[in-house]
């Protein structure tokens, strides 16, 4: 791909990676992903982050289109994850930077990775500002979100919020900016990506984003690190973070199971079809044809999370197990809990997988059920009343649906 310039005289220098589908190890990718960098030129010519070692001459090549690479006077590190960072020290090497600006565990984190003993690092502190010339460079700490190194940086001079991870998509893309692609499609990837990576830090945002106001940055572009650059839909995003982060609960129920001779995917089905009758929005994943993270992406916003598999070697099956270890560590809130699975003599999954999501703070207004062999038609209609009680708890409790 080649430079475009978002705002006069800034660049994105980024890679595109069409092929990704697996993204950081536990997140999918379907549309792949982009490693967003970006080049101002002023009287100290500057660049924000780097990429993935693989696209090292890739990110050079750009550079390179639009100006000496060794003439680069100053590096951005916002955030130390190798997706960012992975061929910084290629760069340094290269650029022999005046300075590099990070945050304080940033330097921790580069000094960790690369033995920096040699590195012109510079910590900037939280709220502190830097020159680039013609304009300035303004640093605010939003440690957690998603790691403790992570900064963003704000030039006042163009209304650019350069965000890394903050405000990501996976979307792999000759397009870079958010113009060609419907809002309540962007914001589905957005919602994807901050299910699984921004989820279990969601206290963290609404204090980000007060501090935000409370400097007053007038914002009129975000350059996230993942993605498309944001114009158009600048206060979309900000608004669907804050939503994002409250996780309030909509008339959605999300059903996961895993099933080895059907009992338990019949047990599924009917407490999806008691939803239904609620009118409730059921999302029905049977784990094997599914990734954990595209059910996360459902999860988020669902009102409640009905987990099922039958008992297997006194416990539950691999995949569930995953599925709610995943869950459990990505801590979603405000959510009604129920567990199910069949069973052929000791039966001791449903119960299992009721305490694991006591655990994760959900309520259980249901007992856990377990079938012995196959269920029988009246168990299915009780197994349908369950799903209308649950249905209409889920619907007190609702905010609205998206």
């Amino acid at each position: 791909m080649n430079p475009v310039e978002i705002k006069p005289g800034v660049y994105w220098v980024g890679a595109v990676d069409w092929n990704l589908r697996d993204f950081h190890g536990y997140s999918k990718s379907s549309r792949g992903t982009t490693y967003n960098a970006y080049l101002v030129l002023d009287d100290k010519v500057t660049l924000f982050d780097t990429v993935d070692s693989r696209f090292t001459s890739e990110l050079l090549c750009q550079i390179a289109q639009i100006i000496d690479p060794a003439k680069i006077d100053q590096i951005v590190v916002n955030h130390c994850e190798p997706d960012h960072s992975g061929c910084l020290a290629e760069i340094v090497d290269r650029v022999r930077p005046e300075v590099m600006y990070v945050s304080k565990m940033g330097k921790q984190f580069l000094d960790g990775r690369f033995h920096t003993h040699d590195w012109p690092l510079h910590v900037v502190g939280n709220k502190e500002t830097a020159s680039l010339g013609k304009r300035t460079v303004q640093f605010l700490e939003t440690r957690m979100l998603h790691w403790p190194d992570s900064m963003v940086s704000y030039i006042p001079e163009d209304k650019l919020l350069i965000s890394q991870d903050a405000f990501g998509q996976n979307i792999a893309s000759s397009q870079r900016f958010d113009d060609w692609i419907p809002w309540p499609e962007l914001k589905s990837y957005m919602a994807h990506y901050y299910a699984n990576i921004i989820l279990p830090f969601s206290a963290q945002v609404p204090k980000a984003l007060q501090a935000v106001q409370e400097l007053g940055w007038d914002i009129d572009m975000i350059a996230p690190d993942h993605g498309l650059v944001l114009k158009d839909n600048v206060a979309n995003t900000l608004a669907a973070y804050q939503e994002f982060a409250a996780q309030q609960p909509t008339a959605k129920a999300v059903i996961v199971y895993d099933t080895m001779w059907k009992s338990t995917a019949m047990m599924a089905d009917s407490l999806a079809s008691g939803l239904s009758a609620e009118d409730i929005e059921v999302k029905l994943f049977a784990i094997k044809s599914w990734h954990h993270s595209d059910v996360m992406g459902e999860v988020w916003d669902a009102g409640a999370v009905l987990v099922g598999s039958p008992t297997h070697n006194n416990g539950v099956l691999p995949l569930i197990a995953d599925m709610l270890t995943y869950m459990q560590g990505l801590k979603p809130q405000n959510k009604i809990g129920y567990a199910f699975g069949s069973y052929g003599w000791s039966g001791e999954a449903p119960k299992k997988i009721a305490q694991w999501l006591q655990d994760m703070g959900m309520d259980l207004p249901e007992e856990p059920a377990g079938i012995k062999h196959v269920p029988t038609h009246d168990q299915a209609k009780d197994l349908f009343a369950v799903g209308q009680r649950l249905g209409r708890q889920i619907k007190d409790r609702a905010t609205g649906s998206r």
